[in-house]
């Protein structure tokens, strides 16, 4: 017997349809929009604050988007960022089709909430997990939500631990410890959850980084943790987590108060494991409670995935998880955010079984490689003092430590980070010249690098950064070595008459020229010329 709808239903959809008093024949002006560049906005201003009246043709917004945007940076050439920005094509297509996909709707998506679940199980083992316990965590979208989840966690966990002994969780209220050195995410999560944050301050002797015996000093019953850094954003330097953990085992001991570590890893948590292994920073110390970890950093992901994990379930209060029923199934969810998009956790998962644990650790070597490289070229000239470390020889008693030149074991650990200033010795000598202009003069030539102060109790300092990511290649670290010692050429050459104006338009002059083939001296270099030229000023 064939289905057939009711008879009546045709008649109910008629009768339900909205009846206009008044029909206008639309003008869509298609044809004309199609055949223009930008549509109107072509002799049109582009709504800038106002929600336009009418729309354009996707082509034509397309098109308008894109000239918009040429007028970014390149993201190769953003030396300032840790975020890495390139995939295979494979991972673009991935991305392009599980754009749509919302991670939260586990029921509708199993596929891709058990991508996520195999990340967390990855990254925790990665971590050093200990067997007898239960990891959990979750995808965030990136350091900054793991950083305020992991500090929720220790926060709730000391006001249960004072609730049990009877004392007052609010007169003097709970504090935690972290540098001065501290990315902003770390201050952020104590300001908003109202959290005392005790600045340890940094010095040259602790390597701008957390000086564990003052942050020891600063500790007390309501000091819910210490914030330790695997990657100082200004330097590249570890802080000494083992230390720390030392401190904090001696302090329990003297004092009865039992204060947790988060590892903030941002930077550090998807570096050490592949190319300082032997380093003890993570769940390998019992003190260390919870990790976070930018995936889009050294995780090799793009943009918009984090990670946060807690060495046991156990650690993780109850009362931050949530149980979600109107989502097709029982849910559980512990993050800030409730849609999140499922694409950059696919784009994670992929760089995992692509990549492998060698493929990271080569990589990483690289990085280091080609860090070394700018290190001990800048050094070696008269103009630049480096302030990072990962070009310096380490002890033979260290952990880790290895013969062979060529690999990180045999230097000091810490992230493929470049920070470096204007030699003192130079400055003398061209006390006019402010080092903030090499930024602006780099970014004529199309580099990114910025300039900046460094902590508090330090501020007068101030240094130039370049993070060498896989993207940066031998070659252009050349590129830019050549180009930072003609600037500083340049500024060398001026008088006290001239400014910053006058040094960038006859840089941008020498880039026209150099972009024009007939200015261009074609030289083609000896395979053994190249090293030379990385060390020698240009």
């Amino acid at each position: 017997m064939s289905l057939q709808h009711p008879a009546n239903v045709e008649s109910l959809i008629e009768a339900s349809r909205d009846k206009p008093k008044h029909h206008h024949k639309e003008r869509s002006g298609r044809g004309l929009q199609a055949a223009s560049y930008g549509a109107r906005y072509t002799t049109q201003d582009l709504p800038r604050d106002k929600f336009p009246e009418q729309g354009c043709e996707a082509e034509a917004a397309y098109q308008l988007i894109h000239d918009m945007t040429d007028l970014d940076g390149r993201p190769n050439l953003n030396l300032a960022s840790f975020v890495h920005t390139w995939m295979p094509p494979q991972a673009d297509k991935l991305m392009a089709e599980n754009v749509g996909k919302n991670l939260i709707d586990e029921d509708e998506y199993p596929a891709t909430v058990d991508m996520h679940h195999r990340c967390t199980s990855m990254i925790a083992k990665l971590w050093h997990a200990h067997p007898d316990e239960t990891p959990i965590g979750t995808a965030t979208t990136g350091s900054s939500e793991g950083i305020l989840l992991g500090g929720m966690a220790l926060k709730r966990a000391w006001q249960a631990k004072m609730k049990a002994k009877g004392k007052n969780i609010y007169e003097p209220g709970p504090n935690i410890i972290m540098g001065a050195n501290a990315q902003v995410c770390l201050e952020k999560f104590a300001r908003y959850f109202e959290v005392e944050a005790r600045l340890v301050p940094v010095s040259e002797e602790s390597r701008y980084c957390l000086d564990i015996k003052k942050a020891a000093e600063m500790c007390d019953e309501n000091t819910i943790g210490v914030f330790v850094i695997l990657g100082s954003t200004y330097t590249g330097h570890y802080e000494s987590v083992k230390e720390m953990s030392d401190a904090l085992d001696k302090i329990e001991k003297e004092k009865g108060w039992d204060i947790p570590i988060h590892v903030d890893g941002a930077s550090g948590g998807f570096f050490a494991p592949f190319v300082h292994p032997k380093l003890e920073w993570d769940f390998r110390l019992p003190r260390v409670k919870s990790i976070q970890s930018s995936g889009h950093k050294f995780g090799l992901a793009y943009v918009g995935v984090g990670w946060v994990v807690w060495r046991d379930h156990k650690y993780l209060p109850k009362e931050l998880i949530f149980e979600l029923h109107y989502l097709g199934s029982v849910e559980l969810s512990f993050s800030l955010n409730f849609s999140r998009p499922a694409a950059p956790i696919i784009a994670q998962f992929f760089s995992f079984l692509h990549l492998g644990f060698e493929g990271y650790r080569r990589i990483g070597e690289g990085d280091l490689v080609n860090a070394r490289i700018l290190s001990r070229a800048l050094e070696g000239s008269t103009e630049f003092k480096v302030l990072s470390e990962i070009h310096h020889e380490a002890s033979p008693n260290d952990p880790g430590y290895v013969e062979d030149e060529t690999k990180a074991g045999h230097y000091k650990p810490g992230l493929p980070v470049v920070a470096f200033q204007l030699s003192p010795e130079w400055k003398k000598k061209n006390p006019y010249i402010q080092q903030k202009w090499l930024q602006t003069l780099l970014r004529v030539k199309g580099w990114i690098v910025p300039n900046y102060e460094l902590p508090p109790s330090v501020e007068k300092e101030e240094v130039l950064r370049v993070v060498v990511r896989e993207s940066m290649s031998e070659d252009l670290v050349d590129l830019l070595l050549r180009d930072l010692f003609a600037i500083v050429k340049e500024l060398d050459s001026m008088d006290d008459s001239e400014n910053i104006a006058t040094v960038a338009h006859r840089s941008q002059q020498a880039v026209q020229k150099q972009a024009n083939p007939k200015h261009v001296p074609h030289h083609k270099k000896a395979k053994g010329d190249k090293a030379k030229s990385l060390s020698v000023p240009c």
